[in-house]
């Protein structure tokens, strides 16, 4: 085993580690040469080799490999690059923070959604994280569960709200159980009636025009599910997008398109984009909306209540599941 000198690290990263040595790290990781580095930082390909070699005496580790192919980085260039990123999402959300407390508010928050939590939400929630005058100012990124919990990882986010899934790797954050949504077709105002006088029937529904989220979200793997488990061939979607509010356009304008939405996004997108939802009644429930957090992550006053207002919230449509959390 190789001996590490720990204290001696620290030492010289507190007298000697800049921002620039972490952005350039980011740099290497992503460009996986140092000649496209220097372009990229607007530099000398000397002054980035200097400077790396700055970070691994740092470090007492090489952090990268050399090859033909390119820079990969060592293994403790992984420890390295994954503090790198944390620490520079942490710079930028006191940057944030301090913006928001010079313009008179309360604090920044970073919150990840997936495309399919209905907005009504999440604004009722910012709204009432704060009491009085003092507000949020807030940054939804919208983006796959896969997507976001990364980012939550990296410090990217504060909170992240999605789907659970078997598939996601979950290590080191809490899952609390918000609610869970229903199932609903939805159509043109005129396809829907002519649906809803006839029986449900699968082989018949897979005739019509999809318009779903791309793999592998997991309204998409639930919908291709129930259509195999009805002996049918899962249509290929016409359209794959994220967007309700663009589905529900593409929707309503068609006498041909259907989709499967959660609830309480089809009753959102009958309000601001006239679609229709068909009624029929499903036996099945998509998977539980889930509020995602770091475990290791010491809350801010604004963070708390905003997961506190976010609680009410949820538990007021009665769908409410998040009796605990958990923590991976």
């Amino acid at each position: 085993m190789v001996s590490f000198d720990a204290d001696g690290v620290v030492h010289k990263l507190r007298g000697r580690l800049k921002i620039r040595h972490l952005a350039l790290l980011l740099q290497i990781d992503r460009h996986g040469s140092l000649t496209r580095v220097a372009s990229s930082m607007a530099t000398s390909q000397p002054a980035v080799t200097y400077a790396l070699a700055e970070l691994e005496d740092m470090f007492g580790a090489r952090l990268f490999d050399r090859s033909a192919r390119g820079m990969t980085a060592t293994a403790q260039g992984e420890v390295a690059l994954a503090w790198a990123r944390t620490m520079l999402n942490d710079l930028d959300a006191l940057a944030l923070d301090m913006e928001a407390v010079a313009a008179g508010r309360d604090a920044h928050l970073n919150v990840g959604a997936t495309p399919f939590i209905p907005g009504r939400l999440l604004s009722t929630a910012i709204g009432h994280t704060l009491p009085g005058r003092q507000r949020l100012t807030v940054t939804i990124h919208e983006a796959t569960s896969e997507e976001l919990l990364p980012m939550l990882r990296d410090h990217a986010l504060d909170f992240a709200i999605g789907w659970a899934s078997s598939s996601l790797n979950i290590d080191g954050l809490v899952c609390e159980p918000l609610f869970h949504q229903s199932p609903r077709l939805i159509a043109s105002r005129q396809l829907a009636a002519r649906l809803g006088a006839r029986r449900l029937d699968w082989a018949q529904l897979a005739q019509m025009d999809w318009i779903l989220g791309p793999r592998p979200t997991p309204l998409r793997e639930q919908v291709t599910d129930i259509f195999l488990r009805s002996g049918v061939t899962p249509p290929l979607p016409v359209v794959e997008s994220y967007s309700s509010r663009l589905i529900g356009e593409m929707i309503a304008s068609s006498d041909n398109a259907v989709s499967i939405l959660p609830a309480d996004v089809a009753e959102e997108l009958v309000r601001v984009a006239g679609v229709a939802i068909v009624p029929y009644s499903f036996d099945w429930t998509l998977a539980p909306v889930v509020l995602f957090s770091r475990n290791d992550a010491v809350r801010r006053p604004a963070e708390t209540l905003f997961a506190e207002a976010l609680r009410a919230l949820c538990a007021q449509t009665g769908e409410f599941s998040g009796r605990r959390a958990y923590q991976y």
